[in-house]
Protein backbone atom coordinates (compact mmCIF):
# COMPACT_ATOMS: atom_id res chain seq x y z
CA UNK A 1 0.00 0.00 0.00
CA UNK A 2 1.84 3.48 -1.12
CA UNK A 3 0.48 6.04 1.03
CA UNK A 4 -0.59 9.41 -1.10
CA UNK A 5 0.80 12.83 0.14
CA UNK A 6 -2.90 13.82 0.73
CA UNK A 7 -2.77 10.64 2.98
CA UNK A 8 -0.08 12.14 4.82
CA UNK A 9 -1.67 15.49 4.78
CA UNK A 10 -4.80 14.23 6.49
CA UNK A 11 -2.96 12.07 9.22
CA UNK A 12 -0.69 14.91 9.92
CA UNK A 13 -4.16 17.06 10.38
CA UNK A 14 -5.67 14.27 12.63
CA UNK A 15 -2.53 14.14 14.75
CA UNK A 16 -2.49 18.56 14.76
CA UNK A 17 1.06 18.07 13.23
CA UNK A 18 2.11 20.97 10.67
CA UNK A 19 4.72 19.37 8.22
CA UNK A 20 6.84 20.92 5.62
CA UNK A 21 6.83 20.14 1.90
CA UNK A 22 9.99 17.37 2.37
CA UNK A 23 8.40 16.46 5.70
CA UNK A 24 5.50 14.85 4.04
CA UNK A 25 7.35 13.22 1.13
CA UNK A 26 9.66 11.47 4.14
CA UNK A 27 6.58 10.54 6.15
CA UNK A 28 5.01 9.21 2.84
CA UNK A 29 8.01 6.72 2.30
CA UNK A 30 8.32 5.83 6.43
CA UNK A 31 4.61 5.14 6.30
CA UNK A 32 4.30 2.99 3.74
CA UNK A 33 7.00 1.39 4.24
CA UNK A 34 5.64 0.46 7.84
CA UNK A 35 2.08 -0.34 5.96
CA UNK A 36 3.83 -3.12 3.96
CA UNK A 37 5.86 -4.25 6.97
CA UNK A 38 2.23 -4.97 8.57
CA UNK A 39 0.73 -6.20 5.14
CA UNK A 40 3.52 -8.98 5.24
CA UNK A 41 2.78 -10.13 8.96
CA UNK A 42 -0.84 -10.99 7.82
CA UNK A 43 0.67 -13.56 5.41
CA UNK A 44 1.78 -15.22 7.66
CA UNK A 45 -0.35 -18.58 8.77
CA UNK A 46 -1.03 -18.44 12.51
CA UNK A 47 -3.38 -21.28 12.69
CA UNK A 48 -1.60 -23.35 14.68
CA UNK A 49 -0.72 -20.83 17.36
CA UNK A 50 -2.45 -20.72 20.53
CA UNK A 51 -3.51 -17.12 21.45
CA UNK A 52 -1.14 -15.72 24.25
CA UNK A 53 -1.25 -12.22 26.53
CA UNK A 54 2.74 -12.50 26.65
CA UNK A 55 5.41 -13.94 24.28
CA UNK A 56 7.38 -16.17 27.39
CA UNK A 57 4.79 -17.76 29.69
CA UNK A 58 5.01 -15.84 32.96
CA UNK A 59 3.60 -16.29 36.55
CA UNK A 60 3.66 -14.30 39.82
CA UNK A 61 5.75 -15.60 42.39
CA UNK A 62 4.00 -14.65 45.45
CA UNK A 63 5.30 -15.25 48.92
CA UNK A 64 2.82 -17.06 51.95
CA UNK A 65 1.04 -14.20 53.60
CA UNK A 66 2.73 -14.33 57.60
CA UNK A 67 1.30 -12.52 60.61
CA UNK A 68 4.40 -11.03 62.27
CA UNK A 69 3.85 -8.07 64.62
CA UNK A 70 3.64 -4.57 63.38
CA UNK A 71 5.89 -1.34 64.61
CA UNK A 72 5.14 0.13 67.95
CA UNK A 73 2.74 3.07 67.15
CA UNK A 74 5.09 5.45 68.81
CA UNK A 75 7.81 5.20 66.24
CA UNK A 76 5.13 5.00 63.50
CA UNK A 77 4.21 8.12 64.47
CA UNK A 78 7.66 9.56 65.39
CA UNK A 79 8.32 11.73 62.15
CA UNK A 80 4.96 12.47 61.43
CA UNK A 81 5.06 16.21 61.41
CA UNK A 82 1.58 16.26 62.89
CA UNK A 83 -0.52 14.18 65.15
CA UNK A 84 -3.83 13.99 66.54
CA UNK A 85 -5.49 10.73 68.59
CA UNK A 86 -2.61 8.43 66.98
CA UNK A 87 -3.31 9.17 63.77
CA UNK A 88 -1.38 11.29 61.02
CA UNK A 89 -2.97 14.95 60.86
CA UNK A 90 -3.12 16.25 57.16
CA UNK A 91 -4.15 19.18 55.08
CA UNK A 92 -7.20 19.01 53.98
CA UNK A 93 -7.74 18.18 50.09
CA UNK A 94 -11.57 18.67 50.27
CA UNK A 95 -13.53 20.46 51.43
CA UNK A 96 -17.50 20.84 52.07
CA UNK A 97 -18.37 24.31 50.60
Amino acid sequence: MTLTIRDVEKIAHLARLALTEAQKSQYAEQLTAVLDYAARLDELDLADVPPTAHAVAQQNVMRDDEIEPSLPLAALLHNAPRQQDNQFLIQTVLDDQ
